[in-house]
């Protein structure tokens, strides 16, 4: 293992080589957003002098634990709130001009990070010369605290600042990865969950704009920006929590962070997430898009078969449940369009599996076919996909869940704790090459096509031609848009 020694626009940095390749880690990409900065969009990283190491990560953003993401091999030992690093792999600090991929993790905008051995961009850089970059960002409270109907124009972008992170992430990338071997005029931004859900953003985002040319969204879509109202009525429910009147909003630079994230846990899921904030985005992400925001970006847009299982095979409701506990569960959830619902799926029986089928939908399968839907009106090319292959671990108990894809597109299936979701039966070699071979053809070409897998058409309205991602990799028409029109029907939504 040798040294390498890359110079920056803010200062060199020492990265490592290993074996055929070489590693950045903990490179700021942005001023540490403590004290004042705390709820304010990024500022550009200070310059220094000397030489930066860069052989380990930088800390994680601060965030709970949680017991799916720790499953999912999310580590937060080292946590702080100087969080807003980035790092690379690349075969050489040369000319070459390689691809670029920037991975933004997932983790419902509350959890995850940049660092996890999931993401190892090892492979990527080495057997498909690509330079890869996986980045933090603000979360929870600290990225999504929407305080501009609050407190003014002093916090008008505190609803976005975990956004505004990945937008100062990649102007990094643009301004510097030349120099770490990568072509900042061929970037690619790929994500899984709320990193997909980003990307759906960044897609209408105007200061976005121009920043990547090419974007794969694996289970997520456009669909995850918040109204202004109600991210302004979660600000006030943790305002209060946190005992901080209105025209005092600078306490909160003061507080702890753990008395922040802390308090945070008493909103629910998904309520701290992106803005609708009429200043960084003016418009809904889909809004935006069916307007032609992205028409020059080539996607390619998937979800897995059996997405929501990982929710309820964890949550203990779901364990021997009695009827009207599962009654309870539906009419929470779905309340008014419950029966319609009912009707349009023809079940007259409510149980995990129904459950499971209709969170799918809501969730995943429905905001990708909104996406897609109005992207190819555009013209624009876009590539579907499905991940049917099903897990073995706890008697095939996960099915194709959530985030299981994730080892097979970085070829990480070896790496600590994927055993835990993927098990270790042959068969994984063979879908892991023929998946990660995919996301680098689509990072070189803005096409996944590659020899090891069926011709693979751009989706249109009319085929709606679908890659199914199993032992056996076939194409299909959208396996997912019979019960998406079913969902269209039952909650009288149109795209």
């Amino acid at each position: 293992m040798s040294a390498v020694i890359v110079e920056t626009a803010y200062g060199k940095v020492q990265g490592q080589q290993m074996e055929d390749l070489y590693v950045w880690k903990g490179i700021p990409y942005a001023k540490a957003p403590l004290g004042p900065l705390r709820f304010r969009p990024p500022q550009k990283p200070d310059a220094w002098t000397g030489i930066r190491d860069a052989a380990e990560f930088g800390p994680v953003a601060p965030q709970t634990s949680s017991v799916i993401m720790n499953y999912l091999g999310n580590d937060i030992e080292n946590m702080n709130e100087d969080c807003l690093y980035l790092n690379i792999w690349s075969k050489g600090a040369d000319d070459k001009k390689r691809p670029v991929m920037v991975w933004i993790h997932g983790g419902a905008f509350l959890s995850g990070s940049g660092s996890s051995s999931w993401y190892d961009g090892s492979s990527f850089a080495s057997s498909g010369d690509v330079v890869v970059v996986t980045i933090n960002y603000r979360l929870g409270i600290l990225g999504f605290l929407h305080l501009g109907e609050i407190g003014g124009e002093e916090y008008a972008s505190s609803g976005n600042c975990g956004i505004l992170d990945q937008v100062a992430a990649l102007q990094w990338i643009k301004e510097n990865i030349a120099a770490f071997g990568g072509d900042p005029n061929r970037i690619t931004v790929f994500g899984e969950s709320a990193g997909a859900m980003s990307i759906g953003v960044l897609l209408g985002l105007p200061s976005a704009k121009g920043l990547f040319q090419q974007a794969i969204l694996q289970s997520g879509a456009a669909s995850n920006a918040l109204p202004s109202s109600k991210a302004t009525h979660i600000a006030k429910r943790l305002l209060n929590e946190l005992n901080i009147d209105h025209d005092n909003l600078s306490k909160l630079e003061e507080l702890p962070v753990q008395q922040l994230i802390k308090a945070s846990t008493i909103v629910p899921s998904m309520s701290l997430g992106p803005v609708i904030d009429g200043v960084n985005l003016p418009q809904s992400p889909e809004e935006a898009i069916s307007k032609g925001s992205a028409k020059d970006i080539s996607i390619m847009l998937g979800t897995n078969k059996d997405e929501y299982r990982i929710f309820t095979f964890f949550d203990p409701l779901w364990k021997n449940p009695e009827p009207n506990k599962i009654m309870n569960i539906f009419q929470h959830t779905f309340k008014d369009l419950l029966p319609a619902l009912l009707k349009e799926f023809n079940e007259t029986q409510l149980n995990q599996d129904l459950f499971d089928q209709l969170m799918t939908i809501r969730i995943f399968t429905y905001p990708a076919l909104q996406l897609a839907e109005q992207h190819v009106k555009q013209g624009s090319p876009l590539y579907m996909y499905r991940f049917d292959w099903e897990s073995p671990v706890f008697n095939g108990g996960l099915k194709s869940s959530h985030a299981i894809e994730i080892p097979f597109v970085f070829n990480t299936i070896n790496t600590p704790n994927t055993e835990n979701l993927i098990g270790n039966s042959p068969n994984r070699q063979r879908l892991a090459d023929t998946m990660h071979q995919a996301w680098i053809s689509f990072a070189k070409n803005g096409n996944p096509s590659n020899s090891s897998l069926p011709e693979w058409p751009r989706y249109e309205l009319e085929k709606r031609s679908t890659m199914i991602l199993d032992n056996e990799c076939k194409l299909e028409f959208d396996p997912n848009y019979q019960d998406c029109l079913g969902w269209r029907e039952a909650t009288k939504t149109s795209v």
